[in-house]
């Protein structure tokens, strides 16, 4: 019988495992750590005293492929998903609020009301989106939307740094256009948020893992990849140091590790080199506030937050494209930190509370125009071997949802061999 291997347990891997553990194949999944997820997991923090996630993810309901993967291990119920896409915002420099509610529908009426839109821009301001088609395919987001005034400072650049996790005026654009056709132009239902309730893992790992062990796959942790033997023009063996798994035939192999680990596994392999990091911070506040909003999460602009995420105590900050504040010392981040999210939440401005800072120096590669030219296909020159990751070739940003469509593509290229 086919045995398809997967070595890494990120979403991409899981997402791969799920794929085919739901077509009834036999799948061996590895994992270098002893816990799955990668960077998209949680854990017990000792400074607060409970469980956080390493970082904060927001999905939509038109991410299609993580919508997918999540009702296959039944747990879209993990997930807070008000009935209305309503964004809140806060400038922090000029103290000004307003919330963005699309409509439902495919028409976007709710741009011709004042009420629903971005404070200060007019309705015919919203047409500079056609440029995502016609800009030149090198274009970054910078260069085709600066000129927008307030739609751009509110609009554009936060979407893009947060989708893109790359600063806008290196940003490739053409990344931003499933974006928008996925969560913005396909009407209200699409545009609904979708926030975990109790944790990453929760809600990402955990099902999936418990749907992996009902289709009988075998989970091995602590076994990290050092070597694949190589014959015939395809992969023969896996070299786990102490450990050797020799490939059948007709076996399958799915490679869902970070860039650099496979470079290093493939030599020749061409892919992304340059990475931006992800800051997060978590303050556990004496009580739960009170928050006027159904969302759980609040946009943030004119300040070093960029979002700030509710979860009971836990008040979560992002910061994307955080390169010029990675290497700050977290008490000099802490105070500044806790000034934005006070203000945001409009808490009382008092010294900070607990807080535990979390950095990813490598969150995602850098994604310009020019890397984008770098992302490998899922098939490889090996005619058993097979990518996933976020940092493939899936046509999207280096999100959850690439993550999780990579391993859609890649179970499917296997199966398919």
């Amino acid at each position: 019988m086919t045995v398809f291997h997967i070595v890494g347990a990120g979403l991409a891997g899981l997402s791969a495992a799920v794929r085919l553990g739901q077509a009834g194949k036999r799948v061996v999944l590895y994992e270098a750590a002893d816990h799955a997820g990668g960077r998209c997991r949680s854990y017990l923090d000792a400074t607060l005293g409970q469980r956080v996630d390493n970082g904060n993810h927001l999905l939509f309901r038109g991410n299609r492929a993580a919508l997918r993967y999540l009702q296959t291990i039944g747990a879209v119920g993990h997930f807070i998903c008000p009935h209305e896409p309503a964004f809140p915002f806060v400038d922090l420099e000029t103290g000004a609020r307003w919330v963005v509610r699309l409509n439902g529908g495919l028409f976007p009426w709710w741009i011709l009301s004042p009420s629903r839109r971005i404070p200060g821009t007019k309705a015919a301001d919203y047409l500079t989106a056609l440029r995502l088609f016609t800009a030149p395919r090198q274009a970054t987001v910078a260069e085709t939307f600066a000129d927008g005034g307030p739609l751009y400072r509110y609009f554009w650049e936060p979407l893009a740094v947060a989708s893109l996790n790359t600063p806008a005026e290196r940003g490739a654009l053409r990344l931003l256009l499933p974006v928008v056709l996925r969560v913005f132009g396909k009407g209200r239902e699409a545009a609904r948020p979708m926030v975990a309730r109790d944790g990453l893992s929760e809600s990402f790992m955990d099902p999936a893992l418990d749907f992996l062990r009902k289709k009988e796959a075998t989970v091995r942790f602590t076994h990290r990849l050092r070597g694949i033997g190589f014959a015939n023009a395809a992969a023969s063996a896996l070299d786990f140091g102490e450990r050797r798994v020799d490939l059948g035939k007709d076996d399958r192999l799915i490679l869902a590790v970070p860039p650099g680990n496979a470079a290093d596994l493939l030599p020749g392999l061409t892919c992304p080199q340059a990475y931006e990091p992800i800051l997060n911070a978590h303050f556990q506040l004496p009580e739960a506030p009170a928050w006027p909003h159904e969302t759980p999460f609040i946009g943030v602009v004119g300040g070093l937050a960029q979002w700030v995420f509710l979860r009971g105590r836990i008040a979560s900050v992002t910061v994307s494209a955080a390169g010029a504040h990675i290497d700050a010392a977290p008490e000099a981040l802490i105070p500044r930190l806790w000034s934005d999210v006070a203000r945001a939440l409009q808490l009382p401005e008092t010294s900070p509370p607990p807080c535990r800072v979390i950095k990813e120096r490598r969150a995602t590669f850098s994604q310009t125009p020019s890397a984008l030219a770098q992302r490998p296909k899922t098939r490889t020159a090996y005619a058993n071997l097979f990518l996933a990751g976020d940092w493939t070739d899936t046509g999207l940003p280096a999100t959850i949802e690439s993550a999780i469509f990579s391993g859609h593509l890649a179970a499917t290229a296997a199966m398919k061999r």
